[in-house]
């Protein structure tokens, strides 16, 4: 588990709080947590606003040089429709408890790789219900993306529904973590 946040504060309590669960590192920036990310960790919880390299960049980066694994954005940066585009696992607004943040790890890194839709649908509905808590109905609606993520969450949970018996009891774990 890695860490990211350009404030040594925030990182180092972050990071004490996952100590007990997780095998834990931290990075004070964009540029430390692009250096620190490798095949040896399994997680990141990712800050947006850090001033030497923004987190929506590190994300890009990160993807692009062939990380695979959980980017949980854990940021006091309100959401806007911009995050639709973005291949993060889940995101969480500052502050986050404790609970919260070790049900959203233990959720995605459970279940990461298992079923490649089943990762595909956890990313699209984290997006969805943040930007629902967050975003009028009505701004939610002109948007075509918006609109195409909905219908395939939808897809999704119909093809998973049909294939995994323990579906609802996956999806009722992630719907509980507060996101908004």
């Amino acid at each position: 588990m890695l860490v990211v946040d350009d404030e040594p504060d925030v990182a180092d309590t972050q990071a004490l709080r996952l100590r007990e669960h997780y095998e834990t590192s931290v990075a004070y920036g964009g540029e430390a947590a692009l250096d620190a990310a490798g095949p040896g960790v399994d997680a990141i919880l990712l800050d947006r606003r850090m001033p030497d390299v923004h987190g929506d960049e590190v994300l890009e980066r990160l993807r692009e040089q062939g990380y695979d694994g959980v980017v949980v954005m854990l940021t006091a940066v309100d959401p806007d429709l911009n995050i639709l585009e973005m291949s993060f696992d889940d995101y969480l607004r500052k502050p986050v408890d404790q609970a919260t943040l070790l049900a959203t790890l233990d959720q995605h890194l459970d279940t990461a790789g298992e079923d490649e839709r089943l990762d595909e649908y956890f990313e699209i509905t984290s997006k969805l219900a943040v930007l629902e808590a967050e975003k009028a109905e009505t701004q939610l609606a002109e948007s075509a993306e918006y609109g195409a993520l909905k219908d395939r969450a939808a897809e999704l949970e119909w093809e998973l529904r049909a294939e995994l018996d323990d579906f609802d009891e996956i999806v009722a774990t992630h719907q509980e973590i507060e996101r908004g």
